[in-house]
């Protein structure tokens, strides 16, 4: 608003607040408004602009606090999603989006998002294969697998295998591996969902090769080796491994869950793809936002032919990735390492020693304490880690703030811990803190 709009305002007559309450338009024209315009679109700040008048109307604010009300009731970025630092000592934590993305794949993201030659081959400036360099990368990184394809995300992944290849046919399962992966969605009622009948075999604890033999037959498809990701069974309990499995005359699909393409030292016990395929698997599908760091999306590897076949299978179009998947799984293979990556191959010292820094700061106490892998991965796997320690009232209120810090309360003490905080936001989680102290004290 100029001055001269103000004083106006100031000058008109009587005391009722709507006479001296400016037009929509002329508000939205003042060109303090003009960056958030071009920014954040005129229909999210002409919205902004009604509630700030319905104030002046109201006569909470004076004509002259309206251009100041737009601003501070604008949000800072064009989404309602809000940056998060995550303090959880959870390393992939589904809430918060699973992997975070490296910075190379956050700048393919950037790149990606404009248009791009992701079905265009410049050279010829015929069509070209969908993805191309991703699914080189992918293949690059798994070389047992023959054939590789990528669908939206790992529930996708394996019902497309289960609608390919089970479609009026039966899947041989144990009871034990019919999990439910979140949010209340089950794998026995996926594959049930896309044509498939369910043969279960064993019991909750215990399974042998023979109850496998005894229910394949003319009708089966293939057998699902499914790992338990986000649960453990522990006690008197046997299992039949996929090399087990591999004698029998169907071919074994090994659902892994968390997306290891490799064995990691620190996770010995997580299933990865090339060990999978190496014993024997035919197909392996896994989800690439998990351990692996990439982006959401669903991966198959394994059979050459097989692979092909499902990809060339109708319903696979419907679970078809876009660009900007394409080029953060593709920034994500060949780029530096990831975010979970870096996290997991920090030391328990090194995350002290920053703990201890940052409390140093804060006047706070570093504790050690213990983390997990998270998003369906290595359960019951606990990560050594370090953590600072406040007071759980601050819980709320730093969640509250942009970026939110998220942490978790532990006896009584809210812990910010760090294994999965990068080293270059340790000042910014100093800074956050200090302006909750500074409002709670």
């Amino acid at each position: 608003m100029s001055a001269a709009d103000r004083d106006r305002a100031r000058h008109v007559a009587g005391d009722d607040p709507r006479r001296a309450t400016p037009r929509t338009d002329r508000v939205l024209a003042d060109p303090q408004l003009a960056d958030a315009i071009a920014r954040l679109g005129r229909p999210a700040v002409k919205q902004a602009v009604g509630g700030a008048l319905d104030r002046c109307r109201s006569g909470a604010i004076s004509p002259a606090d309206v251009v100041p009300a737009v601003l501070a009731a604008l949000p800072s970025a064009p989404t309602s999603l809000r940056q998060v630092i995550n303090a959880t000592g959870v390393v992939v934590h589904t809430n918060l989006g699973r992997a975070p993305l490296s910075t190379a794949a956050q700048q393919a993201l950037g790149l990606a998002a404009g248009p791009t030659d992701v079905e265009l081959d410049l050279r010829t400036g015929a069509r070209g294969k969908r993805g191309a360099a991703a699914l080189a990368a992918l293949a690059a990184a798994v070389p047992d697998a023959g054939g590789v394809h990528v669908v939206n995300n790992g529930a996708a992944a394996l019902a497309l295998a289960a609608c390919a290849l089970a479609a009026g046919r039966s899947i041989v399962i144990a009871r034990g591996e019919l999990v439910e992966i979140g949010d209340g969605f089950r794998i026995p009622d996926l594959l049930t969902s896309v044509g498939a009948t369910l043969r279960e075999v064993g019991t909750t604890n215990r399974v042998r090769l023979a109850d496998y033999q005894a229910a394949v037959d003319d009708s089966t498809a293939f057998v699902l080796k499914v790992h338990p990701s986000n649960f453990r069974v522990e006690g008197f309990t046997s299992t039949v491994s996929i090399a087990e499995l591999s004698t029998l005359p169907v071919p074994v699909v090994a659902d892994l869950g968390s997306g290891l393409l490799q064995p990691h030292p620190r996770l010995p016990a997580e299933p990865d793809a090339t060990t999978a395929l190496r014993a024997g698997a035919a197909l392996v599908t896994a989800s690439g936002d998990k351990l692996l760091g990439g982006p959401q999306c669903g991966l198959l590897l394994g059979d050459h032919a097989l692979v092909e076949r499902l990809r060339r299978f109708p319903f696979a179009r419907a679970l078809r990735v876009d660009k900007l998947t394409l080029a953060a799984l593709e920034a994500t293979l060949t780029g530096p390492p990831t975010p979970v990556a870096e996290a997991l191959a920090t030391t328990p010292g090194e995350l002290l020693a920053r703990a201890k820094q940052v409390a140093s700061a804060l006047g706070a106490d570093a504790v050690v304490s213990t983390a997990a892998v998270g998003g369906g991965g290595a359960p019951g796997v606990e990560l050594e880690s370090a953590a600072v320690a406040l007071d759980p009232r601050w819980a709320e209120p730093l969640r509250m703030l942009d970026p939110a810090v998220v942490g978790h309360v532990v006896r009584g003490r809210l812990l910010l811990d760090l294994i999965a905080v990068p080293p270059t936001q340790d000042d910014v989680l100093v800074e956050a803190v200090r302006r909750v102290a500074e409002r709670c004290t």
